[in-house]
């Protein structure tokens, strides 16, 4: 089947590539604004596409006819939605609806990348069907991109919710959470982490797996995949010192509101994952279990 990928330059992009390049089932085509930037180029099986261009998006979907589209590519700093929302409607609304349009014509199964930020936090852990109520410019344009999809019209639509993705991949211009806490305690250096914050983290390649998992089966409606365990901001942090062995003796814990950050963050979201795991076979590894993947890919 032909697959194609939006945001192939990114953590779960490159994730997607890499369990997909070699699978005799699959015809990949990835895409990203600008170039190639995968450690193994693609060559032919990369396309430059720019998702807020409809000639561009058109261009490359009318030629390609995609089986499933996995659109990943999206402005995911929260903050930086909050003080840009036209940037932020751009990337994570104008472009879902050229996405979506193209992928109307050809028949493709349109697969959405969504985030626990379209809830309040409020009453996490979350199934698929409870009450959408975003707290955020960020979380609403992701809510907005959903009911895109879902209205649409489409033959075949999913929409794939996560919840802080990590892990590590070449040329990426955004870091993230367990890098970060990594890189700070190896350092030493002294940091504020909110403790009043509650996820379930999210290793890149389970996400990857889940996606595809949809593709492959034709898979339609919501399905919420993240990692298995729940954890504070704080408690993430704690364990990161923990499994590489690093002293965490210079985290002071605080609360949200002293930070003054942007944008509004749900106090407390998670995944229940009873449906992707009924539905998908997703079993998503233990957050230590993710940190020892990170670990390897490290060491090489």
């Amino acid at each position: 089947m032909k697959i194609l990928i939006t945001g192939s330059n990114g953590l779960l992009g490159q994730k997607l590539i890499a369990a997909l390049r070699h699978d005799p089932e699959v015809e990949l085509i990835a895409t990203s604004r600008g170039s190639d930037r995968t450690a193994d180029p693609l060559g032919a099986r990369y396309r430059t596409m720019d998702t807020t261009d409809r000639e561009q998006v058109d261009a490359v979907i009318d030629a390609v006819r995609p089986d499933a589209i996995i659109h990943t590519a999206a402005m995911t700093n929260v903050d930086a939605c909050e003080q840009d929302p036209a940037a932020c409607r751009l990337q994570n609304v104008t472009a879902t609806q050229l996405l979506v349009d193209a992928a109307k014509r050809a028949g493709s199964h349109f697969i959405f990348l969504s985030t626990d930020f379209i809830f309040d936090g409020e009453h996490g852990p979350y199934r698929e069907e409870d009450a959408p109520a975003p707290l955020s410019i960020y979380g609403h344009s992701k809510l907005e991109g959903e009911r895109i999809v879902q209205e649409a019209g489409l033959d075949r639509w999913a929409i794939a919710r996560t919840i802080i993705v990590y892990g590590i991949a070449p040329g990426l211009s955004r870091s993230n959470v367990v890098l970060w806490a990594k890189g700070a305690l190896e350092k030493g250096t002294p940091i504020k982490v909110v403790d009043d914050q509650w996820r379930m983290p999210t290793l890149a390649e389970d996400l990857a797996d889940g996606c595809i998992r949809i593709a492959k089966r034709g898979a339609t409606g919501i399905f919420h995949l993240s990692g298995p365990d729940g954890m504070s901001i704080l408690e993430l942090v704690q364990r990161v010192g923990a499994f590489f062995n690093l002293p965490t003796g210079a985290v002071a814990p605080v609360k949200s509101a002293s930070l003054g950050q942007p944008a509004k963050r749900p106090p407390r979201t998670g995944f229940i994952l009873d449906k992707a795991r009924r539905e998908l076979g997703y079993h998503p590894r233990s957050f230590e279990q993710g940190l020892a993947v990170l670990r390897s890919q490290l060491a090489t």
